[in-house]
């Protein structure tokens, strides 16, 4: 960590801006929270500011209200849900520039209390990054504390503004990922095998190219076979696949520093549907009316084989289109793998390779679960992260 953290300021009596990352999913149409991990995740920052006499002032972005209140939008079910872990009423503070003065709610915390701000987009000065508005964030505390690694990689008044008025440290959240992200790209364990996966290659491939020099066997999954495919000269099915992506996954797998290995097998259906018929073959027999939406059973076997050796793992993107059950069992396969190495250091982000680990009950097997879709494929791809680097240097 070369940024400071909360443990290096002296909270004691002072008031915490808090950036958490509290977007949650919720259910279509009823609005109840369906996961809470993100409220959950933040407990260890608010608790230490708790036990140090701080008066604590959240405040998150939820769905994308482009810059005007949206009722349905609103934080109210998720500070019932932060109170119910929280210990204490999670007070409703309003936002700055409404007809609200969140000023007079903070000032009448105590130590301990805890205030939350109304959905940070509903203020067009939020994503445009305006001074006035994160002025008017930091008028409201003494101390910016930054635990919202989700948006990192936003440069945001309340992500990066802010921090040019306050003290600006990382939550223990932050701190973490950071430290596990720098361990995924730095550390000298090995083997180390990277599993990704993607729609195109074009939106994996900074990457692909950062993680070929840093492990030693990269993986390949997801829509994007279909572009390696092409480039070994096998049939790629019907799905339309640019020259650019054709062209980038050569120049990786001719060029690369690791071994980079595609599928032997592939599950193949003639509709992009949840109800199509699924069929394996061999990547050399791939039909041109057909598209390419899992990994097949010798592929599984085959990276699974590469994974159980490992002694640093990433992963980043399913196999297949995983919200289908026909298309599924090849992100299962992997999840099981990476579960199931006893001893190595084990990484795991992108939505929806999240969602399988905690379907699947697996977890507790893994070494660190990121909660930044987007942030972490930035930090991964070895971009400088704006909301990281507005931080006070340690």
């Amino acid at each position: 960590m070369t940024k400071q953290t909360v443990r290096d300021v002296d909270v004691n009596g002072k008031t915490c801006l808090v950036r958490v990352d509290f977007n949650v999913p919720v259910e279509p149409g009823t609005g109840i929270i369906s996961d809470d991990s993100r409220i959950r995740a933040a407990l260890p920052t608010i608790h230490h500011l708790q036990s140090n006499g701080a008066r604590i002032v959240l405040c998150s972005h939820f769905g994308r209200p482009k810059g005007q209140v949206v009722e349905e939008l609103r934080m109210s079910a998720i500070r019932q849900r932060a109170t119910d872990w929280f210990g204490v009423e999670v007070i409703d503070a309003g936002l700055p520039g409404d007809k609200t003065n969140p000023a007079d709610t903070i000032d009448s915390l105590k130590p301990g209390e805890i205030a939350m701000l109304e959905n940070l987009r509903f203020h067009p000065g939020e994503e445009a990054n305006s001074p006035g508005f994160a002025d008017a964030l930091a008028s409201l505390a003494d101390i910016y504390i930054n635990d919202a690694f989700g948006a990192a990689h936003r440069a945001h008044a309340s992500t990066v503004g802010v921090a040019e008025y306050l003290p600006a440290v990382a939550g223990y959240l932050m701190e973490r990922e950071l430290k596990m992200l720098t361990r995924a790209l730095e550390s000298e364990e090995r083997p180390g095998v990277a599993v990704i996966g993607g729609a195109k290659v074009s939106d994996k491939i900074q990457v692909l190219a950062n993680l070929t020099k840093r492990v030693d066997t990269v993986l390949i999954g997801g829509g994007m076979v279909a572009a390696f495919l092409k480039a070994q000269g096998y049939p790629s099915g019907g799905v339309e696949i640019s020259d650019e992506d054709v062209h980038t996954a050569g120049q990786l797998l001719f060029s690369s520093e690791a071994k980079i290995m595609t599928p032997a097998d592939v599950v193949v259906a003639r509709e992009f549907d949840e109800d199509a018929t699924p069929s394996v073959v061999d990547v050399t027999e791939v039909p041109g009316d057909c598209l390419v939406l899992d990994i097949g059973p010798v592929t599984r076997a085959d990276y699974a084989e590469e994974i159980i050796a490992a002694k640093k793992i990433i992963w980043n993107g399913p196999m297949g289109v995983v919200e289908w059950e026909s298309f599924a069992e090849g992100t299962f396969a992997v999840a099981r793998a990476v579960a199931a190495v006893p001893d190595a250091f084990k990484l795991v982000g992108g939505g929806s390779t999240v969602a399988v680990i905690e379907e699947l009950g697996l977890r507790s097997e893994i070494t660190h679960v990121s909660t930044g879709g987007g942030a972490s494929l930035e930090f991964l791809e070895g971009k400088v992260l704006p909301g990281v680097a507005a931080l006070d240097d340690a």
